[in-house]
Formats: C-alpha cells, structure tokens, sequence
C-alpha cells in the first residue's frame, strides 16, 4: 500500500536499536520534584531551534495548553481565537474561558476582525469604563489544506500593541518550514523577547509531526517559561516525559542539525511534483507548499483508490468532503507518479459515470 495518511513529514522514525539506552523509563518523580535526565538540554536545544529564550518540555500538547491556559486566566486578558484553531488549544482555551477569560472567535486570518476586536476589548474601546483587557491571541503556525499561513507577523503586531500575547500552535509547522527547521517563528521573523517587547510571543508545538517524537515543547521568554514551570500543574501530579521519548527527541534533533534541511528540501520537491500534476490533469488542489495537500470534493474516491493501493485521508465539509493526501520527504517521485495515475484515472471515470 502507498500509504499518505501519515504525518511524519520528514520520514522521521525512531527504531529503539538506534536510540541511546535508559536505565529506567521514569524517575517515579514529576518534573515539578525533578527533571528527567536530559529533558533541560532537549529544551534548551529546542528553543535554540525556534529562536526563542528558554524552553520547556511536556509529554503532550494537552498537557501543555492545559497548564498554559490555566496560568494565564489570571491575568486580565481577552482569548482572541483564530478561526482556523486545531482543537486541542481550544481545549486549553476553553478551560481559561470557564476560569472566567471573555473568549471570541473571529475568522481564520482577518486582521481586520481581530484588530477591532482587539481594540473594543482594550483601554481605547468601549470597554475601557471597566479597565480594559489585553489580547491573548491564539492562531495555528500552518492551518492544513490552507494555501498559506495565517497573517502573523500582523497577529504578532496587534499582541504587542495591546501589551497581550500572540500564543502559536505550531504542531504542523516545527521541524517542517523555517530556517532549519525551526517553525514559524523563525520564518515570519517573531520574537519572543530579546528585543525588549516584553516577551508577548508563546510558541507550542508537537515534534510528532516534523521530528515524529510524541513530545510537547513551549518556548518563549525565560521570563515566561520560568513563569510557567513554577506554576504548571501537569508538571506537579502528571508523569513528565518518558526516557525513551527523550532519547528520541535527541536523536530527531541530531537528524536535524545533519540531514534536515536536505530532507526538507526532497519534501519540497515532492510537493511541487505532486502540485504540477495535480495542475496539469486539472485536479483543484489546495495546501500551497505545504506537504497537507487537500483534493476538494474527491473524498468519495478514498475506497477506490485503498482498492487500488493507495490510502488517503477522507475529510468532512465542503459539500461531499476533501480527500487529503499527506506528503512526506521518504516518499519516491515513483510512488508519487502511481498515486496521481491512479487519481486521476479514478476521478476521470466518476465524472464518465456522472457520478
């Protein structure tokens, strides 16, 4: 089988014979008591990669929006959501709302909604009789099957003026796009701090999409994370992350540093082959350069093509539904070639059937 419905982008895997060795998985001790043996340094690389000051590592994106979110309702802040927000940071928002945080949603990638959201909820709107509230601006680093990344440098911008922060999920994107890898703060030039704005960027992101290592990293300023480990409940009555993760996430970050930018680079390929064909038999195509390449209204060729050898994502909404197909660096211009012959075969007889 020709399997695109993985996302291990890069073709990162892990086999236990290729990690460094562990005495034991867990300390039996949080990380709030004590760190697991080498989780500082995978952070400390880890924010290094991104550019950001400081790092922390948590066994998941739950984890880490829970805490998060948790921390930050105590502050006089208003959630700002992007619309196109995966869904395991709204958890996290959702829970700050239900501590009492003001929570609106505003659609995917409008500057001009969110400013005047912004400014409503701020010292120089209507609700300034009340003190006013600072942004607290969630968006997504890549939203899938989008043609391009939401408009952060303006989000960025925006948290700044209203001395609020702009928080990323950037699962989609760490380890995928940026210099080296280093997701989408290093690529629309964010900062987190080292330019004296106050620390208004929060970075969250899985590495078990780019780096293919179940492992949650927050990165930000050294002001917030210490913030952060000082105030996180999941590092206090949750098991931090394992040995074997972490032996993982030294290794995907080695693979990084050595092979990364030429791994991205053959994954970058892919994608342009894959969008010229697509182009060229006159198949709609929405992902732009991003491996998530989305198929609108083919999802009912997904038994069709696994009959044939090939599985794809079928997705839910617009009208009968997207078949998506997740690109990776591992995958050959042959193997690419016999899904878009079967594709596009398959999709020229449904239209000869009328179907």
């Amino acid at each position: 089988m020709l399997d695109f419905t993985s996302a291990l982008y890069l073709g990162m895997r892990h086999p236990s014979a290729q990690l460094a060795p562990w005495s034991c998985l867990t300390l039996g001790q949080p990380a709030a008591l004590r760190e697991p043996p080498g989780a500082q340094a995978v952070a400390a690389d880890l924010a290094a990669l991104q550019g950001c000051e400081a790092a922390c590592v948590l066994p998941s994106t739950l984890h880490l929006f829970w805490d998060l979110f948790g921390m930050l309702a105590a502050e006089r802040l208003v959630i700002l959501v992007d619309g196109g927000s995966y869904a395991i940071a709204r958890w996290g928002a959702e829970r700050a709302q239900a501590l009492g945080l003001p929570l609106q949603v505003f659609p995917a990638g409008d500057v001009v909604a969110l400013r005047r959201l912004a400014a409503a909820w701020g010292n120089g709107g209507p609700v300034a009789r009340r003190g006013g509230r600072r942004p607290l601006i969630l968006a997504d680093g890549y939203v899938p099957g989008s043609d391009a990344a939401p408009p952060l440098a303006s989000y960025a911008a925006i948290a700044r003026h209203g001395g609020g922060y702009l928080l990323l999920d950037d699962t989609q994107v760490l380890g995928v796009s940026g210099p080296h890898g280093g997701g989408s703060a290093r690529q629309h030039g964010l900062r987190d701090g080292h330019d004296g704005n106050g620390g208004h960027l929060l970075v969250g992101a899985s590495l078990a999409k780019g780096f293919g290592v179940p492992l949650a990293v927050l990165a930000g300023s050294a002001s917030l994370l210490r913030r952060f480990a000082a105030q996180s409940q999941t590092r206090v009555h949750a098991s931090p992350p394992s040995a074997a993760v972490l032996a993982a996430a030294r290794r995907a970050l080695a693979l990084n540093a050595r092979h990364g930018d030429a791994l991205r680079a053959r994954l970058a390929a892919n994608v342009a082959q894959w969008r010229a064909a697509m182009a060229a038999a006159g198949i709609a195509c929405r992902g732009g350069s991003f491996p998530v390449q989305r198929l609108p209204g083919r999802a009912s060729l997904q038994d069709a093509l696994r009959e044939a050898g090939v599985l794809a994502l079928a997705q839910a909404g617009g009208g009968s539904g997207a078949l998506t197909f997740l690109l990776r660096a591992d995958h050959a211009p042959a193997q690419l070639v016999q899904a878009m012959a079967l594709l596009e075969h398959h999709t020229r007889r449904r239209y000869e059937r009328g179907i």
